[in-house]
C-alpha cells in the first residue's frame, strides 16, 4: 500500500523503471505474435528498428525500456518529450509508406484501422513486417505491452509493465469505488458541431469512472458519438470535460449558439485537461484518474 502514497510523478516512475530494469538487448531466434487483425506477426529476430505510428504505441515503446530502438514516429507523437528527438515520418492513418520505408524498419507498429490495410500491404511487399494494434482501451495497452514487448525480445520487460500498471489502476479504481456520496454527471466534449462527446466504450469514460464519475453517454456503447445538444441539456452534466494542450485557456462554450442552455456552462463548470495525459491509451491511466478525481471534487461533485 506504499506505492499509494507515492506522488504522481512517483506512480508513473515507477512503472517505467520497474520495465525498464528487467529490458535487455534482443538476443537471436525467431518471434512470432497475433495482432489485432488476427495476423501472425513473425520476425527472424527480435526488433531493433521500430518505426511508431501510433502515439500510444510510441509512448509504450518508451515505457518498455525500448525508446533507443525507435527509429521513425507520426507527428502526433510528442509524449515522452524524448519522441520528439525521433524522425518524424508524417501520419498515422493511411501513412507515407515511402518516409516509413527510408527509416529502414524491422517493424512497424501501426492502428488497426481499415484505413491502414493497403499501407500495412505496401510494406509487405517490400519485406517490412507490421503490426497492427487497436489501442482503444485501458485492457489494449496491456495486450498492445505483451505484443511490442515479445516482438521486440523484451518479454520481461513487458510482464513488469503490466503487473505495475494492473496494480495501480485496481487501486485507483477501487478508490473511485469507494468514494461516498453522488457520483457527479461528466460530459466530455470532444467536437463541437455537431456536439460529439465518448462513450463507454472509450478509454476517457474508463478514467471518468476511475475517478468516482458517471460519463454523461455511458449508455452509448461504441466509444464516440453525435449526440444533440437537447439530449446534453436534458441530461444537465455536473461538470464538463475539455481536453487541450493549454490547459491554462478555459473555452468560451457560452459562444457558441445554444449552449448556454447548459448549466454547466452557465456556471463555468469546465474542467481543463491536459490532452497528452488524458488523451491516448497508456500505462498513465491511474495519474489522470486522480487528478480528475481532485478535480471532480473541488469542482463540487454532483449537484
Amino acid at each position: 500500500m506504499a506505492v499509494l502514497r507515492l506522488a504522481p510523478r512517483s506512480v508513473v516512475s515507477i512503472i517505467v523503471l520497474s520495465a525498464a530494469a528487467c529490458s535487455r538487448p534482443p538476443g537471436g531466434g525467431a518471434v512470432v505474435r497475433v495482432d489485432d487483425w488476427g495476423r501472425a506477426v513473425a520476425l527472424a529476430a527480435p526488433a531493433r528498428r521500430i518505426v511508431s505510428l501510433v502515439p500510444a504505441t510510441t509512448e509504450l515503446v518508451f515505457a518498455l525500456g525500448l525508446g533507443d530502438r525507435l527509429v521513425g514516429r507520426t507527428r502526433f507523437c510528442e509524449y515522452p518529450s524524448a519522441a520528439r528527438g525521433v524522425p518524424d515520418v508524417g501520419d498515422g492513418i493511411g501513412p507515407n509508406v515511402e518516409a516509413v520505408a527510408a527509416r529502414h524498419p524491422d517493424l512497424v507498429l501501426l492502428y488497426a484501422s481499415s484505413a491502414n490495410r493497403a499501407a500495412a500491404d505496401r510494406l509487405a511487399a517490400l519485406g517490412i513486417p507490421t503490426a497492427a494494434l487497436a489501442l482503444d482501451g485501458a485492457a489494449d495497452v496491456r495486450r498492445a505491452a505483451l505484443l511490442i514487448g515479445g516482438l521486440a525480445g523484451a518479454a520481461r520487460a513487458a510482464d513488469s509493465l503490466v503487473a505495475a500498471f494492473d496494480s495501480l489502476r485496481a487501486a485507483v479504481i477501487g478508490e473511485g469505488d469507494r468514494r461516498r456520496g453522488p457520483r457527479p454527471k461528466v460530459y466530455v466534449d470532444v467536437w463541437a458541431q455537431p456536439p460529439m462527446t465518448v462513450g463507454r466504450g472509450s478509454y476517457l469514460a474508463e478514467i471518468v469512472r476511475a475517478a468516482g464519475g458517471d460519463n454523461l453517454f455511458d449508455d452509448v456503447r461504441a466509444s464516440s458519438a453525435t449526440v444533440s445538444l437537447e439530449t446534453i441539456v436534458r441530461r444537465d452534466p455536473d461538470v464538463i470535460l475539455e481536453l487541450q494542450s493549454d490547459t491554462a485557456r478555459v473555452p468560451d462554450l457560452a459562444a457558441r449558439p445554444g449552449w448556454s442552455a447548459v448549466r454547466a456552462v452557465r456556471e463555468g463548470r469546465i474542467l481543463v485537461v491536459d490532452g497528452t495525459l488524458y488523451g491516448q491509451p497508456s500505462t498513465r491511466m491511474p495519474l489522470a484518474a486522480r487528478d480528475l478525481a481532485a478535480r471532480l471534487a473541488r469542482a463540487g461533485g454532483a449537484r
